[in-house]
C-alpha cells in the first residue's frame, strides 16, 4: 500500500465511520466506461462538494490490495450486477493534486509525482522492464500486473489555480497530463479508467479543451452525473428527519442549485455542519473560495455591477457560458466573470433558460459582505440608493420610494413594461440591499392569495415587516386594497411586529408625461384576535 499506488481504502472507511449518504450510484457510471471509448472521466464541481469523498470511495472499490466488501456491501452499489466483477480488482494510481502541491515545489511537482509514482511501482513490482518515459513505465507496470490502472486525480486542476500567473508551469502540467491521456495507444495499454475530479473543468487550449479526450461533467452540464454534485432533496428530507433539523430551514439555506433532471441540489458541506451545530449560518465563509468573491465582481467589466445587484436582488439574468477559458485569469467579459462563479458554486444555472442566479441565503449573504467593499463608483452608488430606498419606505416617504423606482426602471431596466412580472424585476433591482436586515420571499401564500413581495425582518431585526403589492395599469391605492381584503397580513402574522403595507403601481396607459410610478405605504397592526 502506498500514497499512490494503491493507497487502500483507510480514507473511505474514515468516511464511512461519519454521517454518511449513500453516493455509490457514481460507481456504476464509472464501471459502465471501463475498457470502452468513455473511459477517461472529468467531473468539476464547487469546493466542499464532496469531489474527495467521491475519490476516496472509488480508490476503496477498485483498490486490489484490499478486501473493500464491509464498506460496500450494505450500500446501493452492491445490487448492481457489475459490482463483484470490478470490485478490488485494479491496481490504483492516485494523486491529490493539492497534496502534491503542498509536498514539492509548483516548479518541481511533475517531476516529483513521477519519481514518487515510479518508486512504488518498482517497490510492488521488481520485475517489471525498464523503460524510458513515464507513459511507457506505467504500461510496461500494467503488462508485469496483468491488468491496467483505474488512475484517480483529486483537484486535477489544483496546479492551474495555483499557477494562475505561471502559464509555462500550467503548459508544463498540461503536458504531463496529454502524455498519459491524449495518445489512445498508450493510454489503451495503460489505464481501465481514469477519473479527474476538480473546481474548474479542462483548461482550453485555444476554443477546445486541452485534453479532449475526457467526457466532461460540470455545473452546467452534469449530465447524468447530476445526483453526485451535492445532495438531493430526499437525501436532505430524510438527513432533517433522522436528526430533528428544519427542512424549510435548510431548503432556503442551502438548496437553490438545479440541473435538466434534478430540481434541487443542496451543499453538502453546509447541510452537515447545519446538522453538527444545530445551527444555520454561512458555512461557506470558511472556505478560500469566499474570499475571492470581492476580486471577481470588483473586475472592470461594463454591466458587470448592474448584474451583481440584480442578482443579489433576486433578479436572473442571462449569461453565455460558452466562451470562458476555464482558467482564473482570463477574462474577455461579464460573461466569463458570471460563469466561473457558476463553476465555483456562487451561482447556479439553469440550462433551459440559460440564466444564472443566486441560489440561497448562504450565498445571498456573500454576496452582499462583498458588495459593500466593491471600490467601484457605480456599485458604491447602488448600494447607497438601494439602503436609502429601504430607509425612505420605512418612513413613509411614498414620493421619494416612487421616484427611485422611476430611476432605477429608466437606468436599468426596459423602458417598456409589458406585465407585472417586469414591474416586479424593477423593485427587486431597487431594493437589492434588503439581505442586511430582511429575507425575501415572492408570491407567498397568505390569506385568500399570494403576496407579491414579502421582506420578513430576520431575528433580532428592529424594522418592520414589509408587504408590498404590485399593480400594473392598476392604481397604488388599488394594491394597498388588495393587501387588505385578501388578509394578505397573515403571511407575518407571527411575527408579532409592525407591519408596513406597499403599493407600487405603473399605468402605461397614461399619458406621456404622465407614465410615472406611484406609491403608497400604509402602518398596519394586526388585531389580537383578527386570524
Amino acid at each position: 500500500m502506498g500514497n499512490y499506488v494503491n493507497p487502500g481504502n483507510s480514507g473511505f472507511t474514515r468516511i464511512r465511520k461519519n454521517i454518511y449518504i449513500d453516493k455509490t450510484g457514481l460507481i456504476r457510471l464509472v464501471n459502465q466506461t471501463i475498457d470502452t471509448p468513455r473511459c477517461l472521466t472529468c467531473v468539476s464541481r464547487p469546493r466542499r462538494f464532496g469531489k474527495s469523498f467521491a475519490a476516496k470511495m472509488l480508490c476503496a472499490y477498485y483498490d486490489k490490495t484490499c478486501d473493500s466488501s464491509m464498506l460496500f456491501d450494505d450500500l446501493a452499489i452492491a445490487g448492481d450486477p457489475q459490482y463483484r466483477k470490478h470490485m478490488n480488482q485494479y491496481d490504483v494510481i492516485y494523486l491529490d493534486m493539492t497534496e502534491a502541491i503542498g509536498e514539492a515545489s509548483l516548479d518541481d511537482m511533475v517531476s516529483y509525482i513521477q519519481r514518487n509514482v515510479v518508486r512504488e511501482l518498482t517497490e510492488q513490482y521488481p520485475a517489471r522492464k525498464a523503460a524510458e518515459g513515464f507513459a511507457a513505465t506505467l504500461a510496461n507496470a500494467a503488462q508485469t500486473a496483468g491488468n491496467k490502472f483505474i488512475m484517480i486525480i483529486d483537484e486535477w486542476d489544483a496546479p492551474i489555480r495555483e499557477a494562475k500567473e505561471r502559464p509555462d508551469l500550467q503548459r508544463k502540467y498540461l503536458e504531463f497530463l496529454r502524455s498519459l491521456f491524449k495518445n489512445s495507444g498508450m493510454t489503451d495499454k495503460i489505464f481501465a479508467a481514469a477519473y479527474m475530479t476538480g473546481i474548474l473543468p479542462i483548461k482550453k487550449d485555444g476554443s477546445q479543451s486541452a485534453i479532449s479526450d475526457f467526457w466532461e461533467y460540470t455545473m452546467i452540464k452534469p449530465r447524468q452525473f447530476a445526483a453526485y454534485v451535492g445532495f438531493t432533496e430526499a437525501e436532505v428530507k430524510k438527513l432533517c428527519a433522522d436528526y430533528g433539523s428544519d427542512f424549510e430551514k435548510m431548503k432556503q439555506w442551502y438548496d437553490g442549485y438545479s440541473f435538466r433532471d434534478l430540481a434541487s441540489v443542496y451543499n453538502p458541506n453546509s447541510v452537515m455542519k447545519a446538522l453538527y451545530h444545530h445551527d444555520f449560518d454561512s458555512y461557506w465563509t470558511q472556505t478560500s473560495a469566499a474570499e475571492s468573491l470581492m476580486g471577481y465582481i470588483n473586475l472592470d467589466f461594463d454591466g458587470l455591477g448592474k448584474t451583481v445587484a440584480e442578482l443579489i436582488g433576486g433578479v436572473e439574468t442571462r449569461v453565455d457560458t460558452n466562451g470562458f477559458a476555464n482558467d482564473l485569469v482570463t477574462f474577455r467579459d461579464r460573461n466569463d466573470v458570471l460563469t466561473l462563479l457558476i463553476h465555483l458554486g456562487y451561482l447556479a444555472y439553469d440550462e433551459e433558460t440559460q440564466t444564472v442566479h443566486i441560489p440561497n441565503e448562504e450565498i445571498r449573504r456573500e454576496f452582499a459582505k462583498a458588495v459593500r467593499q466593491v471600490k467601484r463608483d457605480d456599485t458604491i452608488r447602488r448600494v447607497r440608493e438601494s439602503d436609502q430606498l429601504i430607509i425612505d419606505t420605512i418612513h413613509g416617504k411614498e414620493e421619494a420610494v416612487a421616484d427611485q423606482i422611476e430611476k432605477i426602471h429608466e437606468e436599468e431596466a426596459p423602458l417598456y413594461y409589458n406585465n407585472e412580472q417586469a414591474l416586479r424585476s424593477v423593485i427587486k433591482r431597487a431594493y437589492f440591499s434588503y439581505g442586511d436586515e430582511y429575507l425575501m420571499f415572492e408570491e407567498l401564500p397568505a390569506g385568500s392569495g399570494y403576496a407579491d413581495i414579502v421582506y420578513f425582518p430576520k431575528r433580532g431585526s428592529i424594522l418592520p415587516a414589509l408587504i408590498v403589492e404590485l399593480k400594473w395599469n392598476q392604481s397604488a391605492d388599488g394594491a394597498i386594497a388588495q393587501i387588505k381584503n385578501r388578509r394578505y397580513p397573515e403571511a407575518v402574522k407571527e411575527y408579532g411586529g409592525e407591519i408596513l403595507l406597499v403599493g407600487i403601481s405603473y399605468n402605461r396607459e397614461a399619458p406621456a408625461g404622465e407614465r410615472k410610478h406611484q406609491c403608497r405605504i400604509e402602518r398596519f397592526t394586526i388585531p389580537p384576535a383578527a386570524f
